[in-house]
């Protein structure tokens, strides 16, 4: 006979396993082959990767800006109209040094169209 503990654990391993496969499956439902003979998997990175560059393209610029994945100090100058990040943010030592995540002060400059 099982005690309480071990059901626990053999139910929660079992809920796991299910939805790590009902997670597995939707995602090659959804990003399955594609028409362009290539393997889902590279299939699903080229629609991940456009994504998420159209992502931030589309982010807004605000004073307190958090770096994402892919940009530079030059692409958020030019997208922001700031070209003094550097000057404005002594945390940042080194501007080649710039990860997603990190909190950058600007001063936003958009021309008006």
């Amino acid at each position: 006979m099982m005690s309480r503990s071990n059901t626990v654990v053999c139910y929660s391993l079992a809920a796991l396993l299910v939805l790590t496969l009902s997670g597995s499956v939707r995602n090659g439902q959804l990003h399955g082959g594609g028409g362009d003979n290539l393997p889902a998997t590279e299939t699903k990175g080229r629609i991940g990767e456009v994504w998420r560059r159209k992502q931030m393209m589309e982010r807004p610029c605000e004073e307190i800006y958090v770096v994402g994945e892919g940009e530079t100090l030059h692409s958020i100058s030019d997208k922001c109209g700031d070209p003094f990040i550097v000057e404005r943010n002594p945390h940042i030592h080194d501007p080649d040094d710039v990860f997603p995540g990190l909190l950058i002060r600007i001063q936003i400059n958009l021309p008006t169209s």
